[in-house]
């Protein structure tokens, strides 16, 4: 008897579901069965390939019948993974052609199986039916104006739902003669501002939306749908291309906010320098259709594309941990991208990265690809390597929807599929609009110079409000004069609000989450200068101490953990001498028991590069994680601290993002070495250094970056300090290179004690973290405040006859050289504590104070054309008359030979000390 003769006694439903089963997922099946279909898809495909004797192999194996089945389980298959590779998704331009297609001959079937009735179809939940019904279904599932990728998911219930949504009505929507309408009120209103601006500001860049209009329907349903799902916020991120439609349509700014701002009108402030129109943010609340009420923020953003998305997600998380920590769905982040952008910039990857990650998930994104098929003159050809621009989605496994953007219905289809998945699942999930751009990269651009048969195409296309209007005209739900007055209404009200614009003088910016900062004013450099009250109970300071110097008993850490934790109680009860890594516990502790939230991220944080912090401390066996600053007090604030993912970019946009939000949290973001900063280049330039001058947003990001001179090259040693303080204008930022724990605490506390929020730039020590005189006592901690200048306590004025001034570490060198040269009476040593603002009257009056110094110094050990030099020669007029000791001009920051360094070093320390030992000669 044959061996497989019991399939033929068998149903062929089972069999078929089985092997659909085991070609989604293997591992899902009982194993003989597998080994099963993994023989009969090695006879069938290996073994034929190289003898040319598949046919008879899998007919002596399996019957007929149950083989047809398996066969048209295969091509169910392969239009679910390669079906969205012969969609009907470009408006403009045919497709490339791709091998192998879906033809039957592909799968061994053929033209005679056509009206045969298989079991399969029970696979798509259409029951026992003809293959051609079959491949109808898939048709319209697949290949029509809907492509989607999913099949490379992991998690079979992710799968099956995708596939259960996608077999509802064959994957198209079913929407009512009202909601049709909706879609054509919204598509109209896209289409009719975009063509009003163009009339009215004829030539003015606007970068306008068209090619992509049905964006806003889609946006629109989002809002309305993901409201009805518990969504209370939204969060929204986008470039330039289509801003202004969404602000207007979606977001409900007034256009005569815009037309003020199309008018190039001044400012109402005088401080505040602004920015072009399509790049301002604002938060709004909107009532939905159903009467509920949500907030709306779309956030601020440069021209350098991408760079919005890693901020959007970092303001969600920050709102998520704040008012949602129980159901994070109800913040709901989208990102709008570019084609060219989402394909091009690394920082993408970044984000989707942190996307399932514990200190950066946000419970799923939208993301939405508004594809123009080319980026300025760049054809999407050149534009990536991958099929899609969306493949990056992939990364994450999430799945993506490629839609052609003039199919309206198809468009707001795939985004409510979008989000349900999103609200399921709490993952992230791409749309790829696929359209085009009317004009070129902006209005005033010429795309037929690099594109010209595209835009002959495009020249004859009509847009998506008229191809819809005409469908919604066939079906007779409107007649031929709808359009025509909904059109006419929408402009009418666009000439009012033009009207009422032009009799205004000057143009007012909204600031962006204005609720959120109605605690907080907007300050100059004069209020920046003030002193503020840091200090701190002993008392407290002792229940912080007690707390994080007191290990679980019940559990089992290893010996030198227990000695670390241990050296805290010592070092703040019996020595009185406390550390660089206790005195950050103290001032963390402190704010958490005064009710702020602090959240510390970056590579290798909760130890701390150095092994100075450990915030977080693991159980030996079970490497359970302790965090003792979890337990400062009963009512405290939360204390979040992560280790992130190997970035830095993609890092700082999620933390700025986050302080954003959040200005009752010290939000501190941390480098492995100072100058891995500069991975995060653009975020320093286009938010840190200018968000307030930009967009009136006030921003309290610290970011820690460890800087000094000790020997480990030229990646190491240098955080770029010149390139933080070139940046310094005014009021725009803090900039700090502390010397003692203490100081260190107080800078910390003052950050969350002001009544605003600036960003604060701290070049944080490195030998400091254990040298035996970087110490503070506890009474300084208590009772001190931060001080911007620290004089040389020991010296006497009428004395002194070279007078130093250095910063950071540099200070203790200097120091030991001192005291080995025995010149403690005629040398002080002063140090700038705060190099941004500069304490410009302590300066002065220290100069005054050591009148009888004939010899003044700035000293540093970084090259002459890096540090802090040309920042004070610019800032401080007295400087240029001052003695400079430091390294010669150098390209590179430090040497890499440590005995190189080291002697560059020790020039610098003696000419501080002996004028005559020039070392720039």
């Amino acid at each position: 008897m044959d061996r497989f003769s019991f399939l033929n006694a068998a149903h062929t439903a089972y069999f078929a579901e089985l092997y659909d089963q085991y070609l989604q997922n293997p591992d899902s099946i009982e194993p003989s069965w597998r080994a099963f279909f993994q023989g009969y898809d090695f006879g069938t495909e290996t073994y034929a390939e190289e003898h040319g004797v598949g046919e008879v192999v899998t007919k002596t194996v399996v019957p007929e019948n149950v083989k047809k089945e398996f066969q048209v389980v295969k091509l169910i298959d392969g239009y679910r993974t390669r079906g969205h590779l012969f969609t009907r998704t470009n408006p403009v331009r045919e497709r490339r052609k791709y091998e192998p297609t879906l033809a039957l001959e592909n799968f061994g079937l053929s033209e005679n199986d056509l009206d045969k009735s298989f079991e399969a179809g029970e696979i798509l939940g259409i029951g026992k039916t003809t293959l051609r019904n079959i491949i109808t279904h898939l048709e319209r599932i697949y290949c029509e104006s809907i492509g989607v990728e999913y099949m490379y998911i992991r998690k079979p219930e992710q799968i099956k739902w995708i596939q259960e949504k996608l077999n509802v009505n064959d994957n198209h929507p079913q929407f009512s003669a009202d909601q049709k309408k909706h879609i054509l009120k919204k598509l109209n209103e896209a289409v009719s501002f975009e063509n009003f601006l163009h009339t009215k500001y004829v030539g003015q860049k606007r970068f306008s939306l068209e090619g992509g209009e049905s964006l806003i329907p889609a946006l629109d349903a989002v809002v309305e749908e993901a409201a009805n799902k518990g969504v209370k916020e939204f969060i929204l991120g986008m470039a330039h291309r289509g801003r202004l439609n969404v602000l207007t349509n979606i977001f409900g700014k007034s256009a005569k906010n815009i037309f003020s701002e199309f008018d190039g009108k001044d400012y109402a402030e005088a401080i505040f320098d602004g920015d072009v129109k399509y790049h301002l943010g604002l938060t709004s609340d909107r009532e939905t259709d159903t009467g509920k009420k949500i907030s709306m923020n779309i956030a601020p953003n440069p021209s350098h594309l991408e760079t919005v998305g890693a901020v959007v997600e970092g303001i969600a998380r920050a709102k998520q941990d704040r008012n949602h920590a129980d159901n994070f769905s109800e913040v709901l982040p989208i990102v709008i991208h570019g084609d060219a952008a989402v394909a091009g910039q690394g920082l993408v990857y970044e984000i989707v990265q942190m996307s399932q990650l514990d200190g950066y998930k946000t419970g799923g994104t939208i993301h939405i690809v508004v594809n123009n098929q080319v980026g300025f003159t760049t054809n999407y050809l050149d534009a990536r390597s991958s099929t899609y621009c969306t493949d990056i989605g992939k990364v994450t496994l999430s799945p993506v929807l490629h839609v052609n953007a003039d199919a309206a219905e198809a468009v707001v289809h795939a985004v409510l599929f979008a989000l349900e998945y999103r609200m399921t699942f709490q993952r992230d999930v791409f749309i790829d609009l696929l359209g085009y751009r009317k004009y070129g990269h902006n209005e005033g651009d010429e795309p037929r110079f690099t594109q010209p048969k595209l835009y002959k195409a495009i020249s004859k296309h009509s847009n998506p409000r008229d191809i819809y209007a005409e469908k919604l005209q066939r079906q007779g739900i409107i007649d031929g004069n709808y359009v025509k007055e909904l059109e006419k209404q929408y402009k009418d009200s666009l000439e009012v609000k033009l009207e009422d614009s032009r009799k205004e003088e000057k143009t007012v910016i909204t600031p962006f989450m204005q609720d959120t900062w109605k605690d907080f004013g907007r300050v100059d450099e004069k209020e920046m200068a003030k002193n503020i009250d840091t200090t701190y109970p002993k008392e407290k300071l002792a229940e912080i101490a007690t707390a994080v110097s007191k290990l679980p008993e019940d559990k089992k850490f290893l010996r030198k953990i227990n000695k670390i934790v241990s050296e805290r109680h010592t070092m703040f009860f019996e020595k009185n001498k406390i550390d660089w890594g206790m005195g950050e516990m103290l001032a963390y502790g402190s704010l958490l028991q005064e009710g702020y939230d602090v959240r510390i991220s970056g590579q290798d944080v909760e130890r701390g590069t150095f092994s100075h912090r450990h915030a977080v401390v693991k159980v030996e066996e079970s490497e359970e994680e302790i965090k003792l600053l979890d337990h400062v007090s009963e009512d405290q604030g939360s204390f979040y601290i992560y280790n992130s993912l190997l970035s830095e970019y993609g890092v700082v946009g999620f933390d700025y993002g986050y302080a954003m939000a959040s200005p009752k949290t010290l939000t501190i973001w941390e480098a492995q070495f100072g100058d891995f900063s500069n991975g995060a280049q653009i975020m320093i330039d286009q938010y840190i250094s200018s968000g307030e001058d930009k967009w009136k947003t006030q921003n309290g990001l610290v970011m820690l970056l460890p800087h000094g001179y000790e020997g480990q090259g030229a990646e190491h040693s240098s955080a770029r300090m010149e390139r933080y303080l070139q940046l310094c204008a005014k009021d725009n930022m803090y900039i700090a290179d502390c010397t003692t724990p203490a100081n260190f605490y107080h800078l910390l506390r003052r950050q969350m004690k002001a009544s605003f929020r600036k960003p604060l730039v701290v070049f944080t020590p490195k030998s400091l973290l254990r040298l035996p005189k970087a110490v503070s006592t506890v009474d300084e901690f208590a009772n001190g405040s931060f001080q911007t200048l620290i004089d040389d306590a020991d010296a006497k004025a009428d004395k002194v006859k070279t007078l130093v001034f250095c910063t950071g570490k540099f200070y203790y060198d200097l120091l030991e050289e001192r005291s080995k040269l025995g010149r403690d009476e005629d040398v002080a040593l002063v140090r700038l504590e705060q190099l941004f603002p500069l304490p410009k009257t302590k300066i002065k009056e220290v100069l005054a104070k050591y009148k009888n110094a004939d010899d003044v110094v700035w000293a540093q050990e970084e090259p002459r054309n890096m540090g802090a030099y040309s920042h004070l020669l610019m800032h401080i007029d007295e400087v240029k008359n001052f003695r400079v000791a430091s390294r010669r001009f150098y390209g590179a920051p430090a040497a890499g030979s440590s005995v190189r360094s080291k002697r560059r070093h020790e020039e610098v320390i003696t000419y501080v000390f002996d004028k005559t030992k020039n070392n720039m000669r």
